[in-house]
């Protein structure tokens, strides 16, 4: 099967990694439209191979894009369209629908409780969602919170499958040579306990207030580092200075080498405020860390046994970090029950399935 995904972007971030992933587990033989901004994951695409076209869209609301996208779709001889994250869904969903793609999928990434994709759910941004949702045979869930949040808003739901995000799993494997690196690089002794947050620095991630709960904890041998880069650095930088602890903190910015990120840590903390699925502390688990999170839909009924969800709260943030710290390093395994639900190989068989059962079984 020919197979056109349309999503909204390429620069670094969860639904961006997770296409390429699919693009390098997939059967079928698929090619990439970023609506703009075909940032790092498009050059990564690129260099496994894969298909590229960059749509060029200059603005949010441009009437023709919605037709240089028709056209490429109705070029292309696409058995199946699959768009990720809301532009691209509105925009990608009514192009195929335009050009009688047999088969349109979505991927649902990032809708929280009140923002979708950072953008709060209003009424405007419901009613575009749920009227180009109608151009689309189904809508893929990433968890079954995710799911429950369409079916709130209004997606029938015999019209959703979940299927969860997946794991690259060598990709962000324990790699001693990369803890070793990663170390020297920021000048971080063997045997100092390093905390790790990972992610886009935005409000959400809370990234501030793991910097406040730590605070207290650090010292010359215990440090803080924070993997991503975003809107909110500055601020971040600013809570690390007011706390005292700016030479404790270190801010790594984006890096693609996750694993080797997340090899240099010995605790992971994810504090988000809102979470549709909850990559990052799949990924940490996989790499053998111990994790504390106050939100993660993907480890709802998983049964990990190194994953602990914590109060959102300074104190209590602190006090379960603060054990962490006193228990110290501990040897690295993966943890199992995310090996066996999460593989990329395993989900994307089952996007593959999909799609074929969609269209009736044609391979």
């Amino acid at each position: 099967m020919r197979v056109l995904h349309v999503i909204t972007g390429l620069g670094v971030g969860g639904a961006e990694l997770q296409l390429r992933s699919l693009l390098r587990h997939t059967r079928h033989d698929a090619e990439v439209v970023p609506l703009y901004n075909p940032g790092p994951v498009a050059d990564m695409i690129r260099a496994d191979g894969g298909v590229v076209r960059d749509l060029a869209m200059t603005r949010n609301t441009q009437l023709s894009a919605l037709f240089r996208l028709w056209r490429v779709i109705a070029a292309g001889g696409y058995d199946v369209v699959h768009t990720h994250l809301y532009r691209s869904c509105v925009y990608g969903r009514t192009a195929a629908w335009l050009a009688r793609t047999p088969v349109v999928v979505g991927t649902e990434h990032s809708i929280g409780e009140t923002h979708l994709e950072r953008r709060r759910m209003t009424r405007g941004v419901q009613a575009l969602y749920l009227a180009t949702e109608r151009f689309a045979d189904n809508t893929i869930a990433v968890s079954a919170a995710v799911r429950e949040r369409l079916v709130h808003w209004g997606v029938p739901a015999h019209r959703i499958t979940v299927i969860p995000n997946g794991l690259d799993l060598d990709r962000v494997a324990f790699d001693p040579d990369g803890r070793q690196r990663g170390r020297a690089e920021f000048g971080i002794d063997p045997d100092t306990y390093v905390i790790g947050v990972l992610g886009r620095l935005d409000a959400n991630k809370r990234f501030d207030l793991v910097i406040t709960a730590a605070a207290p904890l650090l010292d010359e041998k215990t440090a803080l580092l924070v993997v991503g880069d975003g809107a909110e650095r500055a601020h971040l930088e600013s809570v690390a200075g007011h706390a005292g602890v700016a030479d404790r903190v270190i801010f790594a910015g984006e890096r693609h080498d996750v694993g080797t990120m997340l090899s240099t840590v010995d605790l992971f903390v994810a504090a988000s405020a809102q979470e549709t699925f909850g990559l990052s502390v799949l990924e940490a688990l996989e790499c053998g860390l111990p994790v504390l999170y106050t939100t993660c839909p993907a480890l709802d009924g998983a049964g990990s046994t190194h994953a602990r969800r914590v109060p959102g709260t300074t104190s209590g943030l602190q006090e379960a970090i603060a054990a962490e710290v006193i228990a110290g390093q501990r040897e690295r395994i993966a943890d199992p029950a995310v090996r066996e639900r999460f593989s990329m190989a395993a989900v994307a068989d089952r996007v593959d399935t999909l799609y074929e059962d969609l269209s009736g079984g044609a391979r």
